[in-house]
């Protein structure tokens, strides 16, 4: 089966399963603090497991872009050097919120692969978790119990909390796990050692494809464990690795995800990628497989970034693309003697391969394309002398351990992230001083700016089960109930405090647009709200100090001055957006935004600088419409019928 097919096999399951398909989520998040990038399947849905909203439906299925090179999660140091770990993924999902549980989750995954895909069941393996009694999680027994319906005892292996809890960072909802396994060596290879034995033992051939988590749980700020509201579903299966099983492959890298891509990195570079069957290859050909494996791996992911709205930059989540990125034009260069930008010409390949199910990389083609070409150039420019000084740093050394001031030298002056520079190191035999150079970055950052460390406590539940309502078009004060409230200490602001309505006339960060300002004012105080922000569908009120009576029935007042400058500069940031496309092109999407009471900033990406006659351009279309004072209208509409009307919906937001 194509990889095209196999996608389309599997939402066509579950929606007879009554399950309804959604798209993905995109790979950047933009409200949750505890994740840079959606880092699995369930992210986007994190909300309904913690109860905090209703999903459109109790069971939904999708597949999801995975990024995976930061935090808890991360496999970038495994990538391009085994054939099965990436950077970007696809996670096929299907979701059950507080429906369906274990015995139909386990009794639908092995339907679909051994009836539907029909996989050998001879070649299948299961886990379930063995227990955890210091955390008073108990052995899994009715998955274990449901599992025997369907596979021999001596296919069921016991996992430890490392293998079978799934938790997707250090706070959140997590639970016990049930995984799929499939042994794809040779039969002689499976006779001459059992494929049991092998099952998370990192083997390329015994691999995991599904995992069904039974999300119980929710992972407290102090590391306890508390009960879920309700039970729910979360199942994964890793794409690539399943086009490998249906393909008769032994690598990822050998399916039709990345053929095409590798096909024309060989065109490009007139050097040729072995297939993973081909075995006693040259080490000068295991490096030029590597660095192909490497390439093709990074650019899916630096494009689909980009497509979502991120930008590379020396920042956050940013800088982490520009790291991926980075990576990838170092192996080309070094291994593949590309001097030249060459990784954006793999961009139409990608975009004709994904486009059906990720309309976003077609729409956003010219864009990915442009911006990619511009940061080859300009690492390209910068890469060759880094390497020099890095030669000479080497020649110079005393022993195999280079200083961490010399690392990061290079960082600070020709941007080499430091696991690059690792990287280089180790294929010389070196390495260098990892503590000296987090110093000196340390050091860089105190001088920049405050250290921004932020500590949250758990929340304090005053009324339980209350989804919070936004009041805030039509009303700009109302009265309200305090719902929970929790602490933050952040270095950078101090002690602050985070209190949740039972609804809310204060807007919340979002779209560029700041938070609203006001007042908590109960009959015996009155509480300043500093800034209103949004996390996991929960609408947050900042404060320095709490209500004495938390329990009172308060007024929220707006401030009403400060919401009327900045709504009149959010209408502005929309006109200068039409100005933009319409002098510029259609291509320019907005990429981030500031909106406030003094000023507003438009974030895009534009192929080539905006000339002074541009700007004028732009300014006079704004200041017409502005001047022409055009009648406005209110109108609440679904949400197809608001795109017939033109309106205009950037990928990722929700609406």
């Amino acid at each position: 089966m194509k990889s095209q097919d196999i996608r389309k096999a599997y939402l066509q399951f579950f929606e007879s399963k009554g399950h309804l398909i959604v798209p993905s989520a995109p790979i950047v998040l933009k409200d949750d603090p505890t994740l840079m990038f959606n880092n699995s399947g369930m992210a986007q849905f994190k909300e309904f497991f913690l109860g905090n909203g209703t999903p459109k439906s109790k069971r939904i299925a999708d597949t999801q872009k995975c990024l995976r090179v930061s935090g808890k999660h991360n496999d970038l140091e495994d990538v391009g050097f085994d054939t099965y770990h990436h950077t970007m993924f696809e996670m096929l999902g299907n979701w059950s919120f507080g429906d369906y549980f274990k015995k139909e989750a386990l009794a639908w995954a092995w339907e679909f692969l051994t009836e539907v895909l029909k996989l050998d069941k001879d070649r299948l393996y299961v886990s379930v978790f063995e227990g955890n009694p210091s955390e008073n999680v108990p052995f899994d027994q009715e998955a274990f119990d449901i599992w025997k319906q369907y596979v021999s005892e001596d296919r069921i292996i016991l996992g430890n909390k490392k293998d079978n809890f799934w938790e997707m960072g250090d706070q959140g909802p997590c639970g016990p796990c049930s995984e799929i396994h499939i042994d794809l060596r040779t039969d002689a290879e499976r006779a001459a050692v059992s494929g049991r034995s092998l099952v998370n033992a990192d083997h390329p051939q015994v691999v995991e494809i599904w995992n069904n988590v039974f999300m119980e749980f929710n992972r407290k700020a102090d590391g306890s464990l508390e009960k879920l509201p309700a039970q729910h579903v979360d199942t994964g299966m890793g794409f690539e690795r399943l086009c490998m099983a249906m393909q008769n492959v032994t690598s990822n890298y050998d399916t039709d995800v990345f053929t095409p891509l590798i096909a024309k990195v060989e065109e490009i570079t007139g050097l040729k990628y072995t297939s993973n069957e081909v075995k006693n290859i040259s080490e000068e050909q295991n490096k030029t497989n590597i660095a192909i494996r490497v390439i093709v791996d990074h650019v899916r992911a630096v494009a689909f970034a980009i497509a979502d709205g991120q930008l590379p930059s020396n920042g956050g989540a940013g800088y982490v693309i520009r790291r991926i990125l980075r990576r990838a034009i170092r192996y080309g260069f070094t291994f593949l003697n590309t001097k030249e930008p060459f990784i954006n010409k793999l961009v139409p390949v990608l975009a004709d391969q994904m486009g059906e199910f990720f309309p976003e990389i077609k729409s956003q083609q010219q864009l990915v394309t442009n911006v990619i070409r511009e940061e080859e150039a300009s690492f390209l420019r910068t890469l060759e002398q880094g390497l020099q000084l890095l030669d000479k740093v080497v020649a110079e050394a005393t022993g195999k351990e280079i200083k961490g001031e010399k690392v990061f030298e290079l960082y600070d002056t020709f941007g080499f992230p430091k696991d690059l520079t690792a990287l280089i190191l180790k294929e010389k035999g070196y390495s260098f001083n990892e503590s000296e150079f987090d110093a000196e970055l340390q050091k860089q950052k105190d001088r920049s700016r405050a250290a921004s460390e932020v500590s949250t406590e758990d929340w304090q539940v005053l009324i339980p089960g209350n989804v919070e309502t936004f009041v805030g078009y039509d009303q700009t004060e109302n009265e309200v109930k305090i719902t929970r409230i929790r602490k933050v200490d952040s270095k950078k602001d101090g002690v602050l405090y985070q209190i949740v309505l039972d609804n809310t006339p204060f807007y919340p960060e979002g779209g560029g647009q700041v938070g609203d300002k006001g007042t908590l004012v109960s009959a015996n105080e009155t509480i300043d709200i500093i800034d209103t922000k949004k996390e996991n569908n929960l609408i947050l009120h900042f404060a320095k100090q709490l209500p004495e009576n938390v329990s009172a029935t308060f007024v929220a007042k707006v401030n009403t001055d400060l919401r009327t400058s900045t709504s009149k500069n959010h209408s502005a940031t929309h006109l200068m957006h039409l100005a933009l496309r319409t002098v510029l092109g259609t291509h320019v999407e907005q990429k981030g935004s500031l909106v406030n009471a003094e000023r507003t900033r438009f974030d895009f990406a534009h192929n080539a600088p905006v000339t002074d006659a541009q700007i004028r351009e732009i300014e006079a279309k704004v200041n017409a419409e502005i001047l022409a004072n055009a009648a406005a209208q209110a109108r609440v509409m679904d949400i197809e019928s608001a795109q017939k009307t033109g309106a205009m919906m950037l990928f990722g937001e929700k609406y």
